[in-house]
């Protein structure tokens, strides 16, 4: 089971610079990312590179992620 700080710490390796809050249940999480990779990217963009940081876990332990992603001047 994944917890909230799981996927946070995956998501801050990943995205090192980025600001990151994770909330959920260990099924359902939603997730803020504030990054400077996201600066003049599309939501589809944004969403691509914060599941690239979960990898294989994306469908599997986490079967549920509501993103909200901003670039750092949003």
């Amino acid at each position: 089971m994944m917890l909230p700080q799981d996927i946070q710490q995956m998501i801050e390796l990943g995205l090192p610079d980025a600001r990151v809050s994770v909330t959920g249940d260990g099924h359902h999480f939603e997730a803020e990312v504030v990054a400077r990779e996201f600066a003049g990217k599309s939501m589809l963009q944004r969403h691509q590179i914060v599941y690239r940081t979960l990898g294989a876990k994306m469908g599997n332990e986490i079967h549920a992620l509501s993103l909200r992603t901003l670039a750092p001047d949003e």
